[in-house]
């Protein structure tokens, strides 16, 4: 798995689960671009270590009732498979829109026996009957695009909380976003990426005339 040093630490259940990920995702891949190719090899630390980080950020205590998490453009689960394995006390949405993807998902879901909801769909598309309490992203787009994602939810719910994993061109997605949008940003290094952060948004606004 991944290297002693990233002090990251789950169960033995959760563990079997990931080993079980982790062999269904290099098997999928061999037919389908599940991830970049360049990065399969060290999918321990590039994918499953860099999605397990962001629990250590969870704004929610496993105590306290269930809550809906959303996971866009989850393309192979990262991370909102990742995220729905190691905290069975949340409802995992994953939202992607290829739909070979989502066949990917449903496996490992069904094959771990971890229970997520699986929508076939474009973001836009998502039916807004539910708001999330959460939101995660990973690789998806620029921040600003994502805030234009969210922004239905996030007028919907302003008790709405965003966690997504950005890389070395974080500072320049938060200037670009701060010019259409009003938000609350806390910064966490990313431990599997020096020049990478995990940012944690709430009290997520459109400027007005933006």
């Amino acid at each position: 798995m991944w290297p002693k040093d990233l002090n990251i630490d789950v169960s033995r259940e959760t563990h079997e689960k990931l080993e079980l990920y982790h062999a269904l995702l290099l098997k999928w891949q061999k037919a389908i671009n599940l991830v970049s190719s360049k990065t399969i090899d060290e999918a321990w630390v590039r994918h499953f270590a860099d999605s397990v980080q962001i629990d250590r950020h969870m704004p929610f205590d496993v105590s306290r009732e269930s809550r809906i998490v959303f996971d866009l453009g989850s393309g192979a689960g990262f991370p909102g498979l990742v995220l729905a394995i190691l905290r069975p006390d949340l409802k995992v949405r994953l939202i992607e829109s290829d739909e070979r993807k989502c066949q990917f998902l449903k496996t490992v879901s069904r094959e771990t026996n971890v229970d997520v909801t699986v929508h076939n769909s474009r973001i836009e598309d998502v039916q807004n009957d539910i708001c999330p309490d959460l939101i995660t992203a990973r690789a998806l787009a620029d921040l600003k695009t994502l805030l234009e994602y969210i922004e239905p939810w996030a007028l919907a719910s302003p008790n709405l909380q965003c966690l997504f994993l950005k890389g070395a061109k974080v500072e320049e997605e938060l200037e670009g976003a701060r010019k259409y949008f009003l938000f609350d940003c806390e910064q966490f290094p990313s431990v599997t990426d020096r020049q990478a952060r995990i940012l944690h948004l709430r009290n997520i606004t459109r400027k007005n005339g933006a």
